[in-house]
């Protein structure tokens, strides 16, 4: 069953693409972000920095435009209101990207290189769980009934997320050795990272209802 916007409405499809590629670019651009922090490049972390402020900017401009095409254009009225709220919520996990990586910029934590990899791996999952509600966020605009097909995968990357946050939190505070406002530092960056997959899956939360209400 496709969504019919995409019959009506070419050029509010073709945004929705680009607005949603958008939410993507964000989560590898972050990615790549991370890894140059922790590797000690910090130009090629400067201009992730650059990167990813551009495609907030963007994604912003793509979101408000869609909104107003929604509006003035009245496209799907028994939906609209789902719509925007989904935009929204996408549009919000591109801001958690951006606003996570411009945390390290500003505070600029040491994490000791024995965590390295394992924050790594959660940056991964937490990515791996945006892009999978991106993916069902693009099933839901064409074919609706693929939607849970990707789904599932943002609850799956969301537990590997806290999995993993919870092994960093515990090798962070056995660091005796190391000053207690450092490990809480420290852990506050593995919790704000951590929260991004959270978020993902309050999305998906939220499409699965508007599917369901969609097929009624």
């Amino acid at each position: 069953m496709a969504f019919t916007i995409l019959k009506r409405g070419f050029d509010i499809s073709k945004q929705i693409d680009e607005f949603l590629d958008k939410v993507s670019e964000s989560g590898l651009i972050f990615q790549r972000g991370i890894h140059s922090y922790l590797q000690g490049k910090m130009e090629s972390f400067k201009k992730r920095l650059e990167d990813i402020y551009e495609i907030e900017h963007q994604g912003d401009a793509l979101r408000r435009n869609l909104e107003k095409q929604l509006y003035l254009q009245t496209l799907i009225p028994e939906s609209r209101g789902d719509v925007l709220e989904l935009l929204e919520s996408l549009d919000a996990l591109l801001d958690r990207f951006k606003g996570a990586l411009w945390r390290f910029d500003i505070e600029c934590p040491d994490f000791f290189p024995e965590i390295h990899d394992d924050f790594e791996e959660l940056t991964l999952c937490v990515v791996n769980s945006v892009e999978a509600i991106v993916l069902s966020a693009r099933a839901f605009f064409k074919n609706i009934s693929a939607v849970n097909d990707h789904m599932h995968k943002v609850i799956h990357w969301e537990s590997q997320s806290d999995i993993i946050s919870t092994q960093l939190q515990r090798n962070i505070f056995s660091r005796k050795e190391m000053r207690l406002s450092h490990r809480m530092q420290l852990r506050d960056f593995v919790r704000h990272v951590d929260k991004i997959a959270d978020r993902a899956e309050d999305v998906a939360d939220k499409l699965g209802i508007y599917v369901i209400k969609r097929s009624l």
